[in-house]
């Protein structure tokens, strides 16, 4: 039997090579927030260049949440989200009000639209809860061309704490320089410069092996996320990417010399990988990986165990990233419950949560919680759908950890990232 071997030469400053794009959550969130009809919307559109937003004189235009993405000099790929105004009544501005207080769960940013020196309970309410967000935020006064802040109104915020008031006007020369530069200041690099997934254990020209299954989960015609982004970071590190189907993955390290520095699976076929690969050579899977680079790694050392320790009728939840076609081979929904099922022996209970949607029940009813990889969302966005589990002390864990802990390799498959109980 032949086999041919594909090299592909990619050129690393090139502008026209998209398809390793990240994936589309997974850039830095802004949120715009302020009263109604104090022009988030407009300054949506002056920011983007684009008329995306419903603009109107009458307050309340906006109703839910909606998302624009943007180019932003010196962060790159971002997403704004305009919301209701903070200050609307009745039942329905209640309802559009949590809808607003849902984004705080996944922006990085955000940005308080004030005008007629206008800046009272409300908008003390919503910095607060940036505070306890631990949401860094800008505030923007508006429609200065018609009641422009006063040196009173700003020094009296600044005397309280807040931060300098950007004078603005949508309309009459705006100052995008001035918020562009805030937003370069106040954006966390972590929200756009996301670290190596594995170049720190890799060495120049070193060759790492990637296990992709192609079973009917796999999408037609292209590989998942983050095989294309570990294929990126290989490259992006002057190292060799070898792609290969489970059932070859023998033969060729039989062959190959030098050996391997790292083999990467799928986590599904983990027993597979762990028999076919030498031992001596480092295995790991892309879940473990992105545990790493974007969970929350040490509370998923810490919570990995409990899965020896379910009993029956425990309630186990398990969180995707991303919504998607359910397959008889589902990871998430099939494959894991019956591994785990038949792993503790217990009669379990299971409700899997797509997206980042609210959970059924509230968090303490739960046994464990198992999150997927997370390679659509950022790392903030993790540890935020993460953080009320580990608050209430309930085990989290990944789905490639949990599953590595099931089949009986989870010590070799995280030794690529920790030794004598230290992470690197």
């Amino acid at each position: 039997m032949y086999q041919l071997i594909i090299f592909l030469i990619l050129q690393s400053h090139s502008a026209n090579i998209n398809f390793m794009a990240k994936g589309k959550d997974a850039k830095p969130h802004i949120g715009i927030y302020g009263r109604r009809n104090n022009g988030k919307s407009s300054l949506i559109n002056v920011l983007s260049g684009q008329d995306i937003a419903i603009v109107s004189e009458q307050a309340g235009t906006t109703t839910d949440p909606v998302k624009k993405s943007i180019e932003i000099p010196g962060i790159g790929p971002s997403v704004l989200i305009d919301t209701a105004g903070i200050d609307d009544t009745g039942d329905l501005g209640k309802k559009r009000i949590n809808k607003t207080l849902d984004t705080l769960r996944i922006i990085d940013l955000a940005i308080l639209v004030l005008s007629n020196n206008q800046f009272d309970e409300v908008e003390r309410n919503m910095t607060g809860k940036f505070s306890e967000n631990e949401i860094p935020y800008i505030i923007i006064h508006n429609k200065e061309d018609i009641n422009p802040s006063t040196p009173e109104f700003r020094r009296q915020l600044v005397s309280e704490g807040y931060a300098e008031i950007i004078p603005f006007s949508t309309v009459q020369n705006p100052n995008i320089t001035a918020i562009i530069e805030a937003i370069n200041k106040l954006m966390p690099e972590t929200a756009y410069h996301t670290k190596s997934l594995i170049g720190d254990i890799l060495s120049y020209g070193d060759t790492v092996v990637l296990i992709t299954p192609v079973d009917l989960e796999a999408p037609e015609g292209r590989l998942i996320l983050p095989q294309v982004q570990l294929i990126r970071d290989i490259l992006d590190n002057d190292c060799i990417a070898v792609v290969l189907k489970e059932h070859e993955v023998e033969s060729y390290i039989r062959r190959m010399s030098p050996e391997p520095a790292l083999v990467v699976t799928d986590s599904q076929v983990f027993a597979k990988a762990d028999a076919a690969v030498p031992p001596e050579i480092p295995l790991t899977s892309f879940s473990i990986i992105l545990a790493r680079n974007k969970g929350d790694f040490q509370n998923y050392l810490k919570g990995t165990p409990q899965l020896s320790k379910l009993k029956d009728g425990d309630k186990i939840l398990i969180l995707e990233s991303c919504t998607h076609y359910v397959t008889c081979d589902d990871i998430g929904r099939i494959k894991i419950p019956h591994w785990l099922n038949k792993f503790s022996g217990k009669k379990l209970e299971y409700e899997v949560v797509s997206g980042l949607s609210k959970l059924p029940h509230k968090i303490n009813e739960y046994a464990i919680v198992i999150q997927c990889g997370g390679c659509v969302l950022t790392k903030r966005q993790i540890l935020n759908r993460l953080g009320p589990a580990i608050n209430a002390g309930i085990p989290v864990t990944n789905y490639g950890m949990a599953i590595a802990w099931m089949q009986g390799i989870y010590d070799r498959a995280i030794k690529p990232f920790v030794q004598n109980g230290i992470i690197y």
